[in-house]
């Protein structure tokens, strides 16, 4: 365990029901096979949408590398306590750092059947330093998921959403307009973009994608590990498609 003593006494306040409803996940979990995913993607792919499916269906643990980061920060965690000394410096977080706290992650029992990594690795000495950590360990990825999807398609899907900010309702021009364009259909008051939302950001972070991302998944290719999906099409689509790929 490690973490806070008398491990067991922490059991005593776990509320029955959730005792049963983990151990069922357990029992329902033991037979499913081990995997460990990468998923690549731009932003508005739709990993964010898949990837608790994926997480659920096939047990496996969600490894989102900035979140990750942040709790071990908070934990003070030696590896955080690195990490923080980078932030406050204004530095990036190292490479071996990352991989560190994946390390650590994948001891956690949710992790026992595997993971999906997702924000990570953005680069080609990341996607290394990560098969190196795993070799060591005797294991390896199994299969890349490569969310494509055409630029265009993102900045249509993007640029088009729109928030009533009191509610966080939202809209899409074209996919799910507002009865008023602008407008929230209950309260009236005037919808707004977020920030990231905007043109010149997505077209930003997808010159960024590109430039850094493209060369991961030349990586994964030549170990044949990449596999593509039709990320354009509708969310229960994808989903469907997942299924047949990970069956």
């Amino acid at each position: 365990m490690g973490s806070g003593g008398g491990g067991m006494m922490d059991l005593e306040d776990v509320t029955t029901v959730d005792l049963m409803t983990e151990l069922l996940r357990r029992m329902r979990c033991a037979p499913k096979p081990e995997r460990r995913l990468i998923l690549i993607g731009p932003p508005g792919s739709g990993k964010g949408t898949q990837s608790p499916i994926i997480r659920d269906e096939h047990c496996l643990c969600h490894l989102a590398t900035g979140d990750m980061l942040r709790a071990a920060v908070a934990a003070k965690t030696p590896l955080g306590i690195k990490a923080k000394e980078a932030m406050d410096k204004g530095e990036l977080v190292s490479d071996d750092l990352v991989v560190g706290i994946i390390d650590e992650a994948m001891k956690k029992p949710s992790c026992e059947k595997g993971f999906i990594l997702d924000g990570f690795p953005r680069t080609v000495v990341q996607a290394q330093k990560l098969d190196e950590m795993l070799a060591n360990k005797g294991t390896k990825i199994d299969k890349v998921l490569n969310f494509a999807i055409d630029d265009a398609i993102l900045e249509e899907r993007i640029t088009g959403r729109w928030i009533h900010p009191s509610s966080g309702r939202s809209y899409h021009s074209k996919f799910a307009p507002p009865k008023v364009p602008g407008i929230d259909d209950l309260t009236g008051e005037p919808l707004i973009q977020r920030k990231d939302d905007t043109l010149e950001v997505l077209k930003s972070r997808l010159e960024a994608f590109h430039r850094q991302t493209e060369p991961v998944i030349d990586y994964y290719s030549k170990e044949s590990l990449v596999v593509q999906l039709h990320a354009e099409k509708r969310p229960e689509e994808v989903t469907a498609e997942l299924q047949k790929v990970l069956s």
